[in-house]
């Protein structure tokens, strides 16, 4: 009896404390976000994005993700080719480099570029001379979103393509197919749900980059700002509503991602027991 009422208490504890906990730190959060954009009716909403400074930071911030996310994208693929097909001197060196950007602060990160891109630093000097502008610049938020979110497709794809091995592609090179041709119609194919699924966070996260963005961009409204600059900016300036107005696209993006999220690992699951 008293195993019986162990086995359905503890449960029943633990799953309590998960929903208590999403409910206070997710959802009432979420909830919030729209309670206090809509707060002063749907007009109030819609004018928030009417503003000359709005539009500017939700393109200046599609822009950034447009570049990143397929630089990215490419340097993922490759990177996890080289690490999980070859073994060559400094692999390990590689692996630790693409971790680097989960170990250092975004803001450090941001502060890294300034310092090796500034106009008082030798290699920024020199653009500063050719009138090329880095930092405080466009270039710059996209060097600093590219930087933060380069390692989401590679640590997607190392571990799935580790688990997959190459058999199935050095029978493809053993049968006369070229490199391109077996990485189009044998690694890519069994990659793709990976593939996706990194390039999912890494679009998230290149929209939603708030530190790093915040020390290279110079926060210039209508220039520099992108879309959590803005929100941050209107904050603090007490406009609430176009605030909260501007957070709901970054909130629906983070629900299109996580339905997105689940339907692929769905897929994924779905895939590893049919095969």
């Amino acid at each position: 009896m008293r195993f019986r009422i162990t086995e359905y208490f503890v449960p029943a504890i633990l799953v309590t404390l998960t929903l208590v906990f999403l409910t206070f730190f997710l959802v009432l959060p979420l909830v919030t976000i729209f309670v206090e954009a809509f707060s002063k009716g749907y007009q109030a909403y819609l004018n928030a994005f009417n503003e000359e400074y709005a539009m500017s930071a939700i393109y200046l911030t599609i822009f950034t993700a447009a570049i990143a996310v397929p630089v990215n994208t490419i340097f993922g693929v490759a990177a996890a080719w080289c690490i999980t097909k070859y073994r060559f001197w400094g692999r390990n060196v590689l692996i630790t480099i693409i971790d680097l950007p989960f170990a250092i602060s975004p803001v450090i990160a941001g502060l890294i570029f300034v310092l090796a891109f500034g106009k008082h630093s030798g290699f920024g000097g020199w653009f500063v001379d050719h009138n090329i502008e880095i930092i405080f610049a466009v270039p710059g938020i996209v060097l600093a979103t590219v930087f933060v979110t380069f390692p989401f497709v590679a640590r997607e794809l190392i571990p799935l393509m580790q688990e997959q091995g190459s058999l199935e592609e050095e029978a493809a090179v053993s049968l006369g197919a070229s490199g391109w041709q077996t990485f189009w119609r044998i690694t890519l194919p069994n990659i793709k749900w990976g593939l996706i699924y990194g390039i999912i966070l890494c679009n998230a996260r290149a929209m939603g980059e708030f530190g790093a963005v915040s020390v290279v961009s110079g926060n210039i409204r209508g220039e520099t700002n992108t879309l959590p600059l803005y929100i941050e900016t209107l904050y603090a300036s007490y406009a609430t509503v176009p605030a909260f107005a501007m957070a709901t696209l970054l909130a629906a993006l983070g629900l299109i991602t996580l339905v997105i999220k689940t339907a692929v690992e769905w897929k994924i699951k779905y895939d590893r027991s049919k095969g």
